[in-house]
């Protein structure tokens, strides 16, 4: 559907007995289906043993009552959600990866990306390390491995590890007798952690799966934390704490977080009104209706109507039993598949002036392609509001855009993109606003460089990926 895509999400659970976690890490990945559907793979810790598997497709393809019920019992449990680039084998590079060492096993899930990681990779293979992926989570596995040799404890090589690795990353980590919540020192990606009524611990990216799992929000993982659970509790290591600017990724809030979840004690859904309500301050237009585009837009689409005062209406349905994974049939598969996802509801754009409301325009493509069907509608007019900025600037962090090249904002004016996607008039949030999505001021402690080229980190020196290339290598 030409988005912008987050690459994953984790899950871990901590129990005091042995229990099911296989099923409550099911559960949990399932409610994360949306930052990754590409793959997915769950790791059950049955006293030191790793019971694992992992395949291409959506969790309730992959994960079957028999599946489930061969990964056994047990009190510690590892499971991850990935979305894949173009060119990839997807079952190699899914996860969580298991390593087997000296000391031990230990299973490690990643969201976000390395910025070092090709000089790490190159350091590591001329060293005599051999990867079986092209993600970085093998990066950042062998990094922790080779430190976990040396040290007491696996928390120690982790902490040792982040003086290493850079970038972003929010992992969950599993050693025979632990489960460790990690999170980079400046906090891109989400993580949170939370607690059932039974006295079991779950991390997650994001708090919509604690939910799913019954577990009560306890808070995020602090930028730079370290928190380990075992037999003992809980406790936090916070080294690494406050050694850089905070910085995290605005466009959770606009896209790839789910509308129920709260992150950094902000609610999604509060945010993405927000964002209806600065455009609706921005750029007024005199319309009949106001609608979004399914899903992110909607929320965004309502704040613009409450703000204008112009009335919002259902504008489109969403086939929601299409995956990434559909396969499209004919020779016109962008067509073909916009027009299976989307459906128009003609009533409420027939004549009418129409305010279509999207949170992002990447290549343009998908836009127009949707702008015309509301036009064969027959919407008299299409207003195009947009709840982030124009993306600028390639993302190093874990969003598959890594090139300027086919961004239709780089290469086009306001004027030029109107024609282009055939609206009356086109406007996108105020990069200096970001911030206000959130109740905070001058884009602080967020990262919005694809918008705005301030990079919270020195920008890479080598990369492995363009989503635009036919054939890439992946991010994890």
């Amino acid at each position: 559907m030409g988005k912008i895509h987050e690459e994953c999400g984790v899950f871990g659970i901590y129990s005091p007995e042995k229990t099911d976690v296989a099923t409550t890490t099911y559960y949990g990945l399932f409610a994360l289906q949306h930052r990754g559907q590409e793959s997915c793979g769950i790791v059950v810790n049955d006293r030191g043993v790793f019971n694992s598997y992992k395949d291409v497709g959506l969790v309730n393809d992959v994960f079957k009552k028999d599946t489930l019920k061969k990964l056994g019992l047990g009190n510690i449990a590892v499971g991850h959600v990935r979305y894949g680039t173009t060119g990839s084998n997807g079952r190699t590079n899914a996860q969580p990866i298991v390593v087997n060492h000296i000391k031990g096993n230990m299973a490690l899930a990643h969201n976000g990306n390395l910025t070092n990681c090709v000089e790490l990779r190159q350091e590591l293979e001329m060293n005599g390390s051999i990867f079986h992926t092209t993600s970085d989570t093998e990066v950042i596995a062998y990094v922790v491995t080779k430190e976990r040799i040396t040290s007491n404890s696996i928390e120690e090589a982790i902490s040792k590890a982040m003086d290493k690795i850079e970038g972003a990353y929010s992992l969950v980590i599993m050693s025979p007798a632990k489960l460790i919540a990690v999170r980079d020192k400046h906090g891109f990606r989400p993580l949170c952690y939370g607690k059932t009524e039974d006295g079991r611990y779950v991390v997650a990216s994001e708090s919509c799966s604690l939910d799913a799992v019954g577990a009560k929000l306890i808070r995020e993982v602090k930028p730079g934390e370290i928190i380990v659970f075992d037999k003992e509790g809980t406790r936090s290591i916070e080294t690494h704490c406050g050694k850089a600017k905070k910085a995290m990724c605005i466009f959770e809030y606009i896209y790839f977080a789910r509308p129920d979840s709260v992150i950094e004690n902000k609610s999604v859904h509060q945010a993405r009104l927000n964002a209806g309500v600065c455009l609706a301050l921005e750029h007024p237009v005199e319309a009949d209706v106001v609608i979004g585009v399914p899903d992110s837009g909607i929320d965004a689409a309502i704040g613009y109507s409450h703000q204008s005062g112009i009335p919002y209406g259902i504008g489109f349905i969403k086939n929601k039993y299409i995956g990434r994974t559909f396969i499209s049939p004919g020779q016109k598969t962008r067509e073909d598949r916009v027009k299976i996802k989307l459906n128009v509801i003609s009533d409420t754009v027939k004549n009418k002036r129409v305010i279509l409301i999207d949170d992002s325009i990447v290549r343009g493509t998908t836009c127009a392609r949707i702008v015309k069907l509301l036009r064969d509608a027959g919407a008299k007019e299409v207003h195009m509001r947009v709840s982030a900025p124009p993306f600028l600037n390639p993302c190093y962090y874990g969003t598959d855009i890594d090139s300027r090249e086919n961004l239709i904002a780089c290469n086009h004016t306001i004027e030029e993109i109107e024609k282009i996607i055939d609206v009356d008039s086109l406007g996108y949030l105020n990069v200096e606003h970001l911030s206000m999505l959130i109740g905070e001021k001058n884009n602080e402690n967020i990262c919005a460089a694809c918008f705005n080229n301030e990079y919270p980190t020195e920008i890479p020196k080598k990369t492995t990926k363009n989503k635009f290339e036919t054939k890439i290598e992946e991010k994890s």
